[in-house]
């Protein structure tokens, strides 16, 4: 396993290559057969599965109830929200036939062009058309609203450049789609998830995100309004991590949603969505790791505390395990994820390079001497620290670790995001910090297209969000020297 992680490219060297080594080395995932497309593997679902638990349980207590809706989706659904197609166009993997046949010619099996489907079908890229269609039929009268749905799902969008978690062409999500009775529900619905994904990103990922209104461009196709949780990764690139979207009655014109008010009249339905996805894999990863591999937050981490045992000979293994069987069952009485490796075939040193690899939150190694006095050696992932420490109160030590792990991580990440976010007044500060610096960048912008474009493409840096606490404030944009009523957050990203 030391050769292994001399293998792992050094961040600061190419944080890109760094970032794929610790995905594969690190058993998350790895590219499949399918070109665009990834395995999750073990380990790395392991880790979704957490993020899945709690997220399901926090949408259930916000009053959601999970449903499912189908893969595939009618094109001509598609043409009935004009934004949303065009958003969406470019990254359709569409079916067109039904049945394969054998070659006629023993070259294996072709289409068969006598099954071509009567009409197109979509392969899922999000699930609003399909829903709404659906929804058509649910709706009648105020007395069925609101509808809160979420469905946890499998979608597709044809990437033509991909990267592990990041950008995949499948990848995993939930899609949150509800129905209000008035816009002033639909507001509060799509505010209120925006800061459900706040609050699990800052409370579980140890991620300290910035929310704030997506501007016009940057606006999920067919929404009024997009929020969004913008993260910065450790190279200086922002990551969109989530976003909730107020899509109007947008949806519910296009596929006729009508209902009967209170005051008895016909009106549209308001509508919301939201989700997150696979790719929190990668910003966990991105944001906190180092050269030596993960590190996750206790909250996530699939082992939070492995016991390695260290000796000679048969009988001394058999001694010190057992002794740390007993202590994994203090720890796991306490609710803490254990392991205790007992593996005879791989060196301790092996194991400790394995987990630090892993981002196991905390290490216990016992070993002859310890055995003796009472003492077992701890290492803690996120500052590699070891210190040796009595057996007696043990498990109340590494309960409380846990926390302060937790913060550690978090804090560390809010401090160096905080040291990136940059206030410049000019166009020659902006670019001057984009290309030495990176971060967020709080600029005026005079609020048009034609600037936000014109930025995009002379630097790659786009608006990543106006955020909810920002104060009115009179300035002139950087681009054009036009008026400016506010500051915007500028950055490269993912």
């Amino acid at each position: 396993m030391a050769k292994e992680l001399k293998e792992l490219t050094k961040s600061e060297e190419n944080y890109s290559q760094w970032y794929n080594d610790l995905v594969v080395k690190a058993g998350l995932a790895e590219n499949s057969a399918v070109r665009g497309c990834m395995v999750i593997k073990p380990y790395g679902y392991a880790i979704w599965e957490k993020m899945h638990e709690i997220l399901d349980r926090m949408f259930k207590q916000t009053g959601h109830q999970n449903a499912y809706f189908p893969l595939f989706i009618p094109k001509s659904f598609f043409s009935k929200e004009a934004h949303h197609v065009e958003g969406f166009a470019k990254e359709c993997a569409v079916v067109t036939h039904y049945r394969l046949k054998n070659d006629p010619e023993g070259k294996g099996v072709v289409v068969d062009p006598d099954a071509r489907l009567e009409e197109e079908l979509i392969v899922r890229p999000t699930s609003e058309t399909i829903i709404w269609n659906t929804y058509k039929n649910w709706i009648q009268s105020y007395r069925d609203l609101p509808i809160l749905c979420n469905q946890w799902a499998n979608v597709v969008r044809w990437e033509m450049r991909t990267r592990l978690f990041l950008r995949t062409a499948e990848f995993l999500w939930q899609e949150g789609h509800t129905a209000h009775a008035t816009r002033e529900e639909a507001i509060a619905e799509a505010t209120k998830m925006i800061n459900v994904y706040k609050d699990f990103a800052e409370k579980y990922m140890a991620l300290p995100v910035i929310v704030g209104h997506k501007s016009p461009n940057e606006r999920f196709a067919g929404a009024e309004d997009t929020l969004t949780i913008e993260a910065l990764m450790q190279d200086g690139k922002a990551l969109q991590s989530g976003t909730s979207h107020f899509l109007g009655q947008n949806f519910a014109k296009a596929f006729d949603v009508q209902f009967t008010n209170k005051e008895g009249k016909l009106d549209y339905v308001w509508a919301t969505s939201w989700g997150v996805s696979t790719r929190l894999m990668g910003a966990l990863i991105m944001a906190h790791s180092d050269n030596n591999g993960l590190v996750l937050p206790p909250a996530l981490a699939p082992i939070q505390v492995v016991l390695v045992p260290i000796y000679k000979g048969e009988e001394q293994m058999r001694t010190i395990v057992a002794k740390l069987r007993e202590v994994a069952a203090t720890l796991e009485a306490r609710g803490l994820s254990v392991k205790v490796d007992d593996r005879d075939n791989v060196r301790s040193g092996f194991k400790f390079a394995e987990y630090e690899l892993k981002g196991v939150p905390v290490r216990l190694a016992l070993g002859p001497r310890d055995l003796e006095n009472g003492t077992i050696e701890l290492m803690r992932r996120d500052t590699l620290e070891k210190e040796t420490v009595s057996q007696e109160g043990l498990a109340e030590r590494v309960e409380n670790l846990m926390q302060e792990i937790q913060g550690n991580i978090f804090n560390k990440t809010k401090k160096f995001r905080d040291s990136m976010i940059t206030r410049v007044d000019t166009w020659e500060e902006f670019v001057n910090v984009l290309d030495t610096k990176g971060g967020f960048i709080s600029a005026h912008w005079d609020g048009t297209v034609e600037t936000e474009v014109a930025i995009k493409e002379a630097t790659k840096a786009t608006i990543r969000c106006i955020p909810l606490d920002v104060v009115d404030e009179e300035g002139v944009c950087i681009y054009s020297g036009k008026p400016s009523h506010r500051r915007v957050l500028f950055a490269r990203s993912y």
